[in-house]
């Protein structure tokens, strides 16, 4: 899917929700845990409440990888149901890899050859050696950790550089170049909505992944009006504050009406801004 199909899907929804699949054992609804597959069962149910009102959806690797081989084979029957079901859904492997050479080259081929995801988080610390291995994939895109919503992220990204500037934005204005609008994404955090504007002088035309709507109380208007292009640009993500929105049986219910709640505000910002 190249930018261009993401904005279709974007307009033909009037959305741009993402749905962030961070499904902990510890979490879910206590019911489900008589089910064979309890994640993939809570996986199931979210994704069909909220389907119609997003445009993608974000497993976080760590909490599968928490539970070992049976939490990777719920990962990948989630994954498997979404492109059955939904197959127009962009799906972003939140994993935040980040290593060089063909260390880079095999996660790159776990996901998007065998688990076929659409995209991952990188973290670019080491180079462009991190990234490369993930852009010679068509259709598939890496999605470079830039500017993070967590109060350590002042510990590196915003250290102030002698030339001006912060060190997030050289590491933006240097990745910008290894890729293209139709297969780099970076993650801006959405409690640093205010700096999207200079963000967006560095990457005018490319999509953005903004985490920390809801839960981490980030204003998903000034996201709108600060980080919005003409195509959009914007993937903004909710994960706690849909999917938790309910742990007894009405658990799904209460994702999709959390999700059409926040889909109805992006419909109107998307009106106001683009």
């Amino acid at each position: 899917m190249n930018a261009d199909q993401l904005f279709e899907q974007i307009k033909a929804k009037r959305s741009f929700l993402c749905v962030g699949l961070d499904s902990d054992m510890n979490k879910i609804p206590r019911h489900l845990l008589a089910e064979e597959d309890p994640l993939f069962a809570f996986n199931k149910a979210i994704v069909d409440a909220t389907a119609q009102y997003a445009v993608c959806y974000k497993p976080n690797l760590a909490f599968y990888e928490d539970c070992g081989e049976k939490g990777m084979i719920s990962l990948r029957r989630t994954l498997e149901y979404i492109r059955e079901k939904y197959p127009d859904l962009f799906v972003i492997a939140d994993a935040k890899r980040g290593d060089i050479g063909n260390t880079s080259k095999m996660y790159a081929r776990a996901f998007f050859s065998e688990y076929q995801f659409d995209a991952v988080t990188l973290s670019p610390y080491m180079g462009r050696d991190t990234v490369d291995p993930f852009l010679q994939f068509d259709g598939k895109w890496a999605v470079i950790v830039a500017l993070s919503s967590n109060p350590s992220a002042a510990d590196f990204e915003m250290l102030p550089l002698e030339d001006g500037g912060y060190l997030y934005e050289k590491v933006i204005d240097a990745s910008k170049e290894w890729g293209t609008t139709d297969n780099l994404m970076y993650v801006v955090g959405a409690t640093k909505a205010k700096m999207l504007k200079g963000i967006r002088e560095l990457i005018p035309d490319h999509f953005l992944l903004v985490p920390g709507v809801g839960a981490q109380g980030g204003s998903l208007e000034e996201v709108a009006k600060f980080g919005m292009n003409r195509r959009c640009g914007l993937l903004v993500n909710s994960s706690r504050g849909i999917i938790y929105a309910d742990n007894g049986e009405r658990f799904a219910e209460a994702a999709g009406e959390k999700a059409a709640e926040l889909a109805s505000q992006i419909a109107d910002l998307l009106e106001q801004y683009l």
